[in-house]
């Protein structure tokens, strides 16, 4: 069950509201269509209900509101656009990677490509996938948590009449087994072909809440369709016979030449052109639309309902009387109400004669224990209520984050070509560089091994890792899987711990085979005797270690605050072209203090105490942290961690 109550879009300026007390409900095990005109606030309904949009009101699935729901994926499957996935990724790595967002096995990828008739192209990249098949995808990485309710925005958009007619049938599929299905559409016909219920709106507020027969019966009308370049002759011909015949007959003139002929029939009007000479282009029987047709709803449209003296209560209300033998009857959803002013509760909203309700169902939006809403029956013929709040205000929460991040991390970072060719390429460049530099024999053997030339700010496997931790974030940024509602990715403190654990494995890994490729070049190219093991290998390992390292959290931490890949690169950059030569300055000339005996102090300050083997390996830590390079990376990091934080936290970041 999703019930929507009292949905209001925050107003711009001096614009009205796009949606205003917008309430409806979609019952479990049917399609319930949102009908309307493009700009009628289809989409930003659906966006207030999925608390992606500030505003007012409140909308339940299966009894809780969405930020109450543990798992949202596992109960509420959204579709609002196209694939946000990466083009070069496939079809089968995009689900799989969600498979790991969403806490599923990754089995369940293979499953929906079989459902959704996706099981051959798995292996094709999302970039090179028609319109019908990217719908297809989308509808698989909704149904990847296997969710009760499906919350679609104009899913056939943009597809060919057998894509159409295969959606609809899954999405009736899914209803027969007990799901609820709300989609949007602007298509009265295709509502009525396709929907069990049909909910429209227009300017953002409720016109009718009706059955797909009602809805047929009152919106769309059978009409008879011409074309003929005597249009004006034709209509006063039909128009005179039918009242010759004392028949019910609406001509309506459309554009150009064309005749909408309602209360007729092809025979009819064929003939009567016939019998006057008028040639016809077109002649068909056609299903008309009528328009938005308001259709009132018992009980609803601003009730107020007032108590006798008793306590105001708070939150929606639906009246209930008594129907023939005594059957309680609902007269309206529950909806808000806003005031409390007095007088019964009116009729049928079209004037009817006021009446006394038998029970009042009241819904405390705000919950009861464990944020269940509260439903409170006041019954009784002279049971009144006086309401006195508005609809709750809906606020933008933080997205979150994937289940299982380190998971998801990798197959992000593995799922398309781009790491591996920056892999390889990245070698190639080093063991090239490191042969061209030990020619001139002038380069020392650490430079040689890690092929950086004076020329160059960084080496090319350091370069690298900045530049793949930059492309950890920019690509969720233009990419917003996690997201895509909210065009962001969600600020979790364990989705950057995933990444940058990822983002430093890779980084030590370029940083190893670099080395290994090439020293083997060197020994390939000039033999033997060029590549020996360098005096104070260990500390120059952890120096190397380190900056690999240091390179990709600062661009990642980059792309991460600023939202470009570009930004992670240009922060990799400045720390040799900008900070690098500012410590330097900073730290020019002769040392007159020592920091001998650091980790001895540091044993007597605090109250742990480790072995006295430790002392050496802090001190080599602490002599790479005291060089310019590492200086000026831990100064950068240190910066750029704040930065992160500071803007994690106005946006609320969690867990």
């Amino acid at each position: 069950m999703l019930q929507a109550i009292g949905l209001t879009s925050a107003p711009r300026r001096d614009c009205p509201p796009v949606v205003d007390d917008l309430t409806f409900e979609a019952p479990p095990g049917s399609v319930t269509a949102l009908l309307g005109a493009p700009g009628s606030g289809k989409t930003t309904a659906l966006r207030l209900m999925l608390e992606l949009q500030t505003g007012r009101g409140v909308t339940y699935f299966k009894g809780r509101p969405l930020h109450r729901i543990g798992h949202p994926a596992r109960e509420v499957g959204v579709l609002l656009g196209d694939v946000p996935g990466h083009p070069a990724r496939t079809a089968r790595g995009q689900l799989r990677m969600l498979c790991a967002a969403a806490g599923v096995p990754a089995s369940r990828a293979d499953e929906l490509l079989e459902v959704v008739g996706l099981a051959g192209l798995g292996d094709q990249r999302i970039g090179t996938l028609s319109a019908g098949m990217d719908r297809r995808l989308g509808l698989a990485s909704v149904l990847l948590g296997d969710p009760h309710t499906l919350v679609l925005d104009e899913p056939t958009k943009g597809l060919s009449p057998r894509e159409k007619s295969w959606l609809h049938g899954l999405l009736r599929a899914h209803a027969a087994e007990g799901g609820t299905v709300l989609h949007t559409t602007g298509d009265p016909k295709e509502a009525a072909r396709a929907a069990d219920r049909v909910v429209t709106i227009h300017r953002g507020r409720l016109v009718a809440d009706q059955a797909v027969s009602d809805f047929s019966r009152t919106r769309l009308r059978p009409r008879v369709a011409v074309r003929t370049p005597q249009a004006a002759r034709l209509a006063a011909v039909v128009s005179r016979e039918a009242r010759a015949a004392r028949r019910s007959v609406e001509v309506v003139a459309e554009d150009g030449s064309r005749l909408s002929v309602y209360g007729s029939s092809c025979a009819e009007v064929g003939d009567a052109a016939y019998r006057h000479g008028v040639p016809l282009h077109q002649l068909a029987d056609e299903t008309g639309d009528a328009g938005p047709v308001a259709v009132p709803a018992p009980g609803v449209g601003g009730a107020q309902v007032r108590g006798a003296g008793g306590p105001p209560v708070r939150g929606a209300v639906a009246v209930l009387d008594r129907g023939p033998a005594g059957v309680p009857v609902r007269d309206s959803v529950a909806v808000p109400v806003r005031g409390s002013g007095g007088g019964p509760i009116p009729g049928s909203g079209g004037g009817g004669p006021a009446r006394t309700p038998t029970a009042v169902h009241v819904l405390d939006p705000s919950g009861g224990p464990n944020g269940v809403p509260v439903r409170t029956v006041l019954p009784g013929p002279a049971s009144t209520v006086a309401i006195s709040q508005l609809p709750p205000p809906i606020s933008v929460r933080p997205a979150r984050g994937p289940l299982r991040p380190l998971r998801y991390e990798l197959r992000r970072l593995f799922g398309v070509r781009t790491a591996t060719l920056i892999l390889a390429s990245v070698l190639v460049v080093s063991a090239v560089l490191s042969v061209v530099l030990a020619r001139s024999g002038r380069t020392p053997l650490p430079d040689l091994l890690v092929a950086w030339p004076d020329l160059l700010p960084l080496p090319p496997a350091a370069f690298a890792a900045g530049l793949l931790g930059a492309l950890s974030f920019g690509d969720e940024f233009r990419y917003p899987a996690l997201a895509a509602g909210r065009g962001t990715i969600p600020r979790r403190i364990g989705l950057l711990v995933a990444k940058l654990t990822v983002s430093a494995g890779v980084a030590l890994l370029l940083a190893v085979l670099s080395v290994l490729v090439d020293a083997e070049a060197l020994h390939l190219v000039y033999g033997g005797d060029l590549v020996t093991v360098p005096a104070h290998a260990p500390q120059l390992a952890a120096s190397w270690a380190g900056l690999s390292v240091g390179c990709a959290w600062a661009g990642l931490l980059g792309a991460g605050v600023f939202r470009l890949t570009v930004a992670g690169v240009a922060a990799v950059l400045a720390v040799p072209v900008l900070v690098v030569p500012l410590v330097q300055e900073l730290l020019a000339g002769p040392a007159v203090r020592s920091i001998a005996g650091l980790p001895g102090r540091l044993r007597e300050l605090g109250w742990l105490q480790w072995p006295y083997a430790v002392d050496r390996w802090a001190m080599a830590v602490v002599r790479v942290v005291a060089q310019p390079v590492g200086l000026a990376l831990s100064l950068s990091l240190s910066i750029l961690i704040c930065a992160y934080v500071f803007t994690s936290l106005r946006g609320r970041a969690r867990w």
